[in-house]
Protein backbone atom coordinates (compact mmCIF):
# COMPACT_ATOMS: atom_id res chain seq x y z
CA UNK A 1 0.00 0.00 0.00
CA UNK A 2 1.29 3.37 -1.08
CA UNK A 3 0.51 6.88 0.54
CA UNK A 4 -1.98 8.80 -1.01
CA UNK A 5 -1.64 12.42 0.55
CA UNK A 6 -1.41 13.94 3.35
CA UNK A 7 -5.46 15.23 4.06
CA UNK A 8 -5.23 18.06 6.19
CA UNK A 9 -3.46 19.36 9.36
CA UNK A 10 -5.47 19.99 12.91
CA UNK A 11 -5.52 23.22 14.86
CA UNK A 12 -7.45 23.37 17.74
CA UNK A 13 -8.42 27.19 18.91
CA UNK A 14 -10.59 29.07 21.30
CA UNK A 15 -12.02 31.93 18.46
CA UNK A 16 -13.31 30.12 15.64
CA UNK A 17 -14.40 32.79 13.82
CA UNK A 18 -11.60 34.97 14.24
CA UNK A 19 -9.39 32.09 13.04
CA UNK A 20 -11.09 31.59 10.30
CA UNK A 21 -10.93 35.52 9.09
CA UNK A 22 -7.72 35.08 9.60
CA UNK A 23 -6.64 32.13 7.45
CA UNK A 24 -9.30 33.45 4.70
CA UNK A 25 -7.61 36.68 4.59
CA UNK A 26 -4.08 34.85 4.23
CA UNK A 27 -5.77 33.03 1.17
CA UNK A 28 -7.26 29.85 2.46
CA UNK A 29 -11.36 28.84 1.30
CA UNK A 30 -13.89 27.94 3.73
CA UNK A 31 -14.71 24.70 2.83
CA UNK A 32 -17.01 23.52 5.28
CA UNK A 33 -18.33 24.38 9.10
CA UNK A 34 -20.55 21.78 11.43
CA UNK A 35 -20.84 20.32 14.34
CA UNK A 36 -18.99 16.75 15.60
CA UNK A 37 -20.54 14.68 18.79
CA UNK A 38 -21.08 11.81 20.24
CA UNK A 39 -19.92 8.84 21.17
CA UNK A 40 -18.37 7.59 17.59
CA UNK A 41 -16.37 10.61 17.50
CA UNK A 42 -14.69 9.66 21.02
CA UNK A 43 -14.09 6.46 20.22
CA UNK A 44 -11.87 7.56 17.01
CA UNK A 45 -9.89 10.62 19.39
CA UNK A 46 -9.98 8.74 22.85
CA UNK A 47 -11.64 11.33 24.16
CA UNK A 48 -15.24 10.03 25.05
CA UNK A 49 -18.59 11.72 24.53
CA UNK A 50 -17.17 15.22 22.70
CA UNK A 51 -18.89 17.89 21.15
CA UNK A 52 -16.37 20.26 18.48
CA UNK A 53 -17.48 22.68 16.17
CA UNK A 54 -14.95 22.18 13.00
CA UNK A 55 -13.86 24.10 10.11
CA UNK A 56 -12.39 22.94 6.96
CA UNK A 57 -9.93 25.87 5.33
CA UNK A 58 -8.96 24.59 1.71
CA UNK A 59 -5.83 26.20 0.00
CA UNK A 60 -6.26 27.80 -3.77
CA UNK A 61 -4.68 24.54 -4.97
CA UNK A 62 -7.50 22.38 -3.24
CA UNK A 63 -4.34 20.33 -2.35
CA UNK A 64 -4.24 20.91 1.45
CA UNK A 65 -6.23 22.00 4.29
CA UNK A 66 -6.74 22.93 7.38
CA UNK A 67 -9.28 21.42 10.08
CA UNK A 68 -9.94 24.34 12.46
CA UNK A 69 -11.65 22.91 16.14
CA UNK A 70 -13.21 24.19 19.04
CA UNK A 71 -13.82 22.08 21.44
CA UNK A 72 -16.99 22.36 23.53
CA UNK A 73 -16.74 19.24 25.35
CA UNK A 74 -14.46 17.93 27.10
CA UNK A 75 -12.39 21.41 27.58
CA UNK A 76 -8.89 21.63 26.60
CA UNK A 77 -5.82 20.30 28.79
CA UNK A 78 -3.06 21.82 27.05
CA UNK A 79 -1.83 24.77 25.22
CA UNK A 80 1.15 25.04 22.82
CA UNK A 81 0.16 28.35 21.61
CA UNK A 82 4.18 30.03 23.27
CA UNK A 83 5.89 27.38 22.52
CA UNK A 84 8.80 28.38 20.68
CA UNK A 85 10.36 27.24 17.14
CA UNK A 86 12.65 24.32 18.79
CA UNK A 87 9.61 22.77 21.14
CA UNK A 88 9.33 19.33 20.34
CA UNK A 89 5.89 17.80 18.75
CA UNK A 90 3.84 19.82 15.78
CA UNK A 91 4.79 23.43 16.07
CA UNK A 92 3.53 25.23 12.91
CA UNK A 93 1.95 25.06 9.16
CA UNK A 94 4.07 27.05 6.20
CA UNK A 95 2.45 28.56 3.51
CA UNK A 96 4.06 29.45 0.12
CA UNK A 97 3.09 32.87 -0.85
CA UNK A 98 3.55 34.95 -4.25
CA UNK A 99 4.60 38.37 -1.84
CA UNK A 100 5.75 38.23 1.87
CA UNK A 101 5.94 41.49 2.77
CA UNK A 102 1.90 42.06 0.95
CA UNK A 103 0.84 39.39 3.11
CA UNK A 104 2.94 40.74 6.49
CA UNK A 105 1.07 44.22 5.14
CA UNK A 106 -2.74 42.21 5.35
CA UNK A 107 -2.23 40.04 7.99
CA UNK A 108 -1.29 42.36 10.31
CA UNK A 109 -4.49 44.27 10.11
CA UNK A 110 -5.28 40.49 11.29
CA UNK A 111 -3.35 40.72 14.45
CA UNK A 112 -0.48 38.78 13.04
CA UNK A 113 3.06 39.63 14.55
CA UNK A 114 6.52 39.16 13.27
CA UNK A 115 8.23 36.53 15.23
CA UNK A 116 12.13 37.18 13.88
CA UNK A 117 12.50 39.01 10.81
CA UNK A 118 12.34 38.33 6.99
CA UNK A 119 15.05 36.39 6.08
CA UNK A 120 16.42 35.67 2.74
CA UNK A 121 18.14 32.06 1.90
CA UNK A 122 20.50 32.13 -0.98
CA UNK A 123 18.46 33.13 -3.88
CA UNK A 124 15.63 30.35 -3.24
CA UNK A 125 13.34 31.56 -0.63
CA UNK A 126 12.19 34.71 1.87
CA UNK A 127 11.12 33.03 4.75
CA UNK A 128 9.62 34.31 7.85
CA UNK A 129 7.54 33.09 11.02
CA UNK A 130 4.22 34.94 12.20
CA UNK A 131 1.99 34.57 15.52
CA UNK A 132 -1.33 34.55 13.97
CA UNK A 133 -4.59 34.55 15.84
CA UNK A 134 -4.60 32.95 19.45
CA UNK A 135 -0.54 32.76 19.34
CA UNK A 136 -0.57 30.06 16.80
CA UNK A 137 2.96 29.77 14.69
CA UNK A 138 2.62 30.28 11.48
CA UNK A 139 5.51 30.23 8.38
CA UNK A 140 5.84 32.38 5.25
CA UNK A 141 7.70 31.65 2.52
CA UNK A 142 8.17 33.02 -0.85
CA UNK A 143 9.83 31.52 -3.79
CA UNK A 144 12.51 33.47 -5.40
CA UNK A 145 12.83 32.76 -9.28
Amino acid sequence: MALKRMDNVGIVVEDLGGTIDFFRELGLELEGRGTIEGEWAGRVTGLGDQHVEIAMMRTPDGHSRLELSRFLTPPVVADHRNAPVNALGYLRVMFTVDDIDETLERLRTRGAQLVGEVVQYKDVYRLCYIRGPEGLLIGLAQELS
